[in-house]
């Protein structure tokens, strides 16, 4: 192998730490610094949508490159330069109610929910900090000796050079884009088949599922057919429900089903593995999923009962 693990990094274990939550996968390792003698005890992001970071396990060769490069970063030598480039970087009006969170973890060291971060919306918070193109590891179940709460999240944000990419965050779309796929898609919420006035376009092809490359821009002279092709229309909460349904396929290969029933158009319940899992070419490895097209799945199994009536 061309690529060795310089002298100060240490692998502390081999079997990657898991944040389910969001998908994500760590390597723990400790980083040792001379002049004076620093032992940073940290979890590296191997698995890290936001900044594009998708190292596979049998990868020892780009596993070592990115823990090099990521140790140099971390060189608390490089710190002072870091902050101040944060310091600009939040001066040009950045948001007010998540710039307490970055205060606090800004810091390099680990800090638990409970403790340390005094927000009831932390969790949006953390993921506007990843929108940016921080690196944050995220403990899930911790323990904390201080708060004896035996289910606090412990985060970790790593003073690294941001990393803003094509597929970091979410597409937006302009306010007049906004009220036209809702008119367009008849302000109906697709969940439920009613008119409501609650409704947010939601992205039919899961944001779990992108790449760098997936992200695309969302002109206001998009055509009907586009809109309808690529949007469907879901409150608040079942877009959160989606998400849990996609997150759980992504980890688990096991699709989703609405009302329980295991009813797939194209398919079955199990990812076609001959589909690559991210990308623009996943996609059609969701077609045929409930919460892909619901209106489709929707007439698709209404199609299937009447034809099994007639069959009768």
């Amino acid at each position: 192998m061309s690529v060795e693990l310089l002298n100060g990094i240490k692998i502390v274990e081999t079997d990657r730490k898991l944040n389910t939550k969001a998908s994500e996968e760590y390597v723990h390792v400790e980083f040792t610094y001379e002049n004076p003698k620093t032992v940073l005890d940290y979890w590296i992001p191997v698995e890290y949508r936001r900044t594009g970071v998708s190292i596979k396990h049998d990868d020892e060769e780009q596993l070592y490159s990115y823990l090099n490069n990521v140790y140099a970063q971390l060189n608390p030598a490089n710190y002072d330069n870091w902050l101040k480039k944060q310091d600009e970087y939040w001066a040009s009006s950045r948001s007010d109610v998540t710039k307490p969170i970055f205060d606090t973890l800004k810091d390099g060291k680990w800090h638990c929910r409970n403790c340390d971060i005094n927000n009831p919306n932390f969790a949006r918070r953390i993921q506007d900090l990843k929108e940016m193109g921080y690196t944050i590891a995220t403990r899930i179940n911790y323990c904390c000796p201080v708060c004896q709460q035996k289910r606090s999240t412990r985060l970790l944000l790593l003073p690294i050079d941001r990393v803003e990419i094509a597929g970091n965050g979410y597409e937006t779309w302009s306010p007049a884009l906004r009220k036209r796929i809702i008119r367009v898609l008849g302000g109906i919420d697709v969940y439920e088949g009613t008119p409501s006035a609650h409704l947010l376009p939601d992205h039919k092809f899961s944001e779990i599922r992108w790449d760098e490359n997936t992200k695309a821009e969302n002109p206001d002279d998009m055509t009907d057919d586009e809109i309808r092709a690529k949007f469907q229309l879901l409150t608040n909460q079942r877009n959160q429900q989606k998400r849990e349904v996609c997150r759980n396929c992504f980890q688990t290969g096991k699709r989703g089903t609405i009302y329980g029933i295991s009813y797939f158009y194209e398919g079955d319940e199990n990812w076609d593995k001959s589909i690559p899992t991210k990308g623009k070419e996943a996609e059609i490895g969701c077609v045929g999923c409930p919460w892909y097209d619901i209106q489709k799945w929707r007439e698709n199994l209404i199609s299937t009962l009447k034809k099994g009536k007639k069959d009768e």
